[in-house]
């Protein structure tokens, strides 16, 4: 008699329905303020904001939010105008950085900046970040406007660091680090923290809420500059190679450089000052960022900082907001595959 073997069934991949699960009523909450507050009788600006608001995105900042709420057994509401001026924080920096990268493709679709030009996307940017602050205000409490302000006035730095870091291919590690930990992490943080904030839990929380958000932050964005080379349109929302188009230095691109030998580093540099910039150049960019393993070293430094978000739970009870936040991390670094 042959045995037969039951193949095992793969586990499914991680994502972040659990969390939507989790948020979902507060999330109807979240949204009915983000369009109360879009609006305004000038017709360009809810035009244009609901363009990007409603355009696919995943609302993760504003769900961490709700979900560290959550987290806490908040019993409240302050939450939901917190996180809707999350969303608007970060909707205005995506609608400046698109200005700023000259970028055509957001989410899949057309960017703002292309449609209505970049006037427009950086007025309609401007006005978002008012909503955000008298959201803020409106709050009441000067422990969540330190933290949100804050936070804005780090991702701005962030952003400026970035900019003047561009086409410059000694950029250390360090520096780049320095960087995404303000343009991105930064405000993955603030999102958590101030959930801590209106539960009324001491320092300690805070801190722990402000380190799973930071270390998430810093592992999205590492991931976000990995398949920038090695995923498809479908999966990023935007143009493959951008960052190496727009002599970007990214983590992968500063340990190929670094491993590299003289004529690939004479090739890296030719790239990031826009000397070498065609279809040809990327896939030979791609082929040495493969040789290196600094696509497969990148995403490893991110799954190290997924570990730290994860770390940051410990001091709280298992239930379904911590798997769901726990999951979360797991899934902003599988999404690379």
């Amino acid at each position: 008699m042959t045995a037969t073997v039951t193949p095992l069934r793969a586990a499914p991949a991680p994502s972040l329905d659990p969390m939507i699960a989790l948020v979902a009523a507060d999330m109807n909450a979240v949204n009915s303020v983000i369009l109360a507050r879009m609006q305004s009788d000038v017709p360009l600006i809810p035009e244009l904001a609901g363009h990007l608001i409603a355009g696919g995105g995943k609302r993760m900042r504003p769900m961490l939010t709700l979900a560290c709420a959550a987290l806490l057994d908040y019993p409240g509401t302050r939450h939901h105008k917190l996180a809707a001026c999350v969303e608007f924080i970060h909707t205005a920096t995506l609608l400046h950085d698109d200005v700023v990268d000259m970028s055509d493709q957001r989410r899949g679709k057309r960017t703002a900046n292309l449609i209505w030009g970049n006037p427009a996307s950086v007025l309609v940017g401007d006005f978002l970040f008012s909503r955000a602050f008298e959201l803020m205000v409106e709050d009441g409490s000067l422990k969540v406007l330190r933290i949100l302000s804050g936070a804005s006035a780090v991702i701005a730095e962030g952003e400026v660091n970035q900019l003047t870091a561009q086409r410059r291919i000694d950029t250390g590690e360090d520096r780049y680090l320095d960087i995404i930990g303000a343009k991105t992490a930064a405000l993955f943080a603030a999102a958590c923290r101030i959930s801590a904030v209106v539960a009324e839990r001491d320092e300690g929380v805070e801190e722990a809420l402000d380190a799973y958000g930071r270390n998430l932050g810093i592992a999205f964005q590492l991931v976000d500059d990995a398949i920038d080379y090695v995923s498809d349109e479908a999966v990023m929302g935007k143009d493959v190679g951008d960052d190496f188009r727009d002599g970007k230095v990214t983590l992968p691109v500063i340990l190929a450089h670094a491993r590299g030998d003289d004529e690939e580093r004479r090739f890296w540099r030719d790239a990031i000052e826009g000397r070498r910039a065609s279809n040809a150049d990327l896939g030979h960019a791609k082929d040495l960022l493969i040789h290196h393993n600094a696509i497969a070293d990148t995403m490893e430094r991110a799954r190290h900082y997924g570990r730290r978000a994860i770390d940051a739970l410990a001091p709280f009870g298992h239930g379904k907001a911590k798997a769901a936040l726990t999951e979360a991390v797991e899934f902003a670094i599988q999404r690379a595959y």
